[in-house]
């Protein structure tokens, strides 16, 4: 074996241990606690259907997910990362927590959609309440499920209503965070790959 195959397989090995580390195998410990409990109290035809709808929405979100992992990828590799980092080191006060707030109420989609950018948003050195406020303000302010969900179902007063009580969350949130003791790790972001600057 040639020491480029090598590397490769070994680079494949450190994805898969990455992958697959302790918390996955917690998740997969705790679900197959709940499904071996589904079984026992509610019956193998209630078991049959839940597996049967688990399918259904495994089949429907397994492309989005991808799809939404490829879009942040070439986000990540065509971002100008000097001037993203410059961008976030500029906005570290209250300004930032905002933008990061606004940026997270427009951005589309669901979680598919936001928690790559989050990431890529960790990568370029955002702060953890930056990133605490974006993702509340994706979370709390979204104006496509505003659109979407809240208006059609509960009526235009009750949405503006909770919209504008839940606006300065985010910030409430990304404030505290700044205060809280526990950091971002450090590799936040995809990872680097040989040709990166």
């Amino acid at each position: 074996m040639t020491d480029a195959q090598q590397a490769d397989q070994s680079r494949w090995l450190d994805l898969i241990k990455e992958s697959f580390g302790k918390s996955f195998w917690i998740f997969v410990g705790v679900a197959a606690g709940t499904a071996t409990l589904c079984y026992i109290v509610l019956g193998p035809d209630t078991f049959a259907s839940v597996i049967a709808r688990d399918r259904e929405l495994l089949t429907g979100l397994l492309p989005r997910v991808a799809a939404a992992q490829i879009l942040a990828g070439f986000v990540w590799v065509l971002l100008p990362r000097d001037r993203m980092s410059a961008l976030m080191q500029r906005n570290r006060g209250k300004r930032g927590l905002l933008l990061a707030a606004a940026a997270g109420a427009v951005t589309p989609g669901g979680p598919a959609s936001a928690f790559p950018f989050l990431l890529i948003l960790a990568g370029t050195g955002a702060d953890r309440g930056i990133l605490v406020s974006y993702i509340s303000g994706w979370a709390l302010l979204g104006i496509q499920r505003l659109i979407v969900w809240d208006i059609p179902f509960m009526g235009i007063e009750f949405s503006m209503f909770r919209l504008l009580i839940s606006i300065p969350l985010p910030i409430i949130a990304g404030m505290v965070a700044r205060r809280l003791a526990f950091m971002v790790p450090p590799e936040s972001g995809p990872p680097a790959h040989d040709g990166d600057p």
